[in-house]
């Protein structure tokens, strides 16, 4: 009996190893059993954002943006979110709204999660030293409700050459058609110049002949 205990012991740990190496050491402290995704309430009001308490958090988040946002948890490859979504519009933290990614910056990576390879505003987005699972590798979290987010590594394109690999749970995405109405239109003109939006024209007044 202690003999099948341990063998499973062993199956189970091997599998996560698996895991963790499979697409370069892009994961975090715990996995996430896959789950369907659901929408969540953003606090949009960035400049007075006030990150709610443990308590409330586990009420406005799902199961899954909870466990990885607050406490490093990976989900799935490939059974997640946003790995494949292409398109147009903006990544923001699902706890605080504050803008962190943008569809124009993202690219498919073939890791299963999204990837960018930038962030907005680099101030946004926080790397720190993660020496979890016997590696070195560096986390990113956002700087406003410093959620845990994901990776970055130098295997990117471009001049950076840097991924940033990040958790679908931990973004909420803003479509370019609803990001005026949503209050992200100082984002908008890099979509505009990209031929992705058309802004809205201003409804012509009426002059009356005196």
């Amino acid at each position: 009996m202690r003999f099948l205990e341990a063998a499973a012991a062993f199956v189970l740990s091997a599998g996560a190893m698996l895991t963790l190496t499979s697409c370069s050491p892009a994961q975090s402290q715990t996995n996430l059993p896959a789950q369907s995704s659901a929408s969540s309430s953003t606090n949009t009001n960035m400049d007075s954002f006030q990150k709610p308490s443990d308590a409330e958090l586990k009420k406005k988040l799902t199961d899954a943006q909870y466990k990885v946002t607050q406490h490093a948890a990976t989900e799935p490859a490939f059974h997640n979110e946003f790995w494949d979504n292409h398109k147009p519009g903006l990544y923001v933290d699902v706890v605080s709204g504050k803008p962190l990614f943008s569809s124009l910056d993202k690219f498919d990576s073939g890791c299963g999660w999204p990837s960018f390879s930038k962030p907005i505003e680099d101030k946004e987005v926080v790397e720190k030293v993660d020496n979890s699972w016997i590696m070195q590798r560096t986390e990113v979290r956002s700087k406003t409700a410093d959620s845990h987010l994901g990776h970055v590594f130098d295997d990117g394109p471009g001049l950076t050459h840097l991924r940033y690999c990040i958790n679908s749970a931990s973004l909420k995405f803003i479509p370019v058609e609803e990001m005026e109405k949503a209050g992200y239109s100082a984002y908008l003109q890099p979509f505009i110049k990209a031929g992705l939006y058309k802004p809205q024209a201003a409804p012509k007044t009426e002059q009356t002949s005196k």
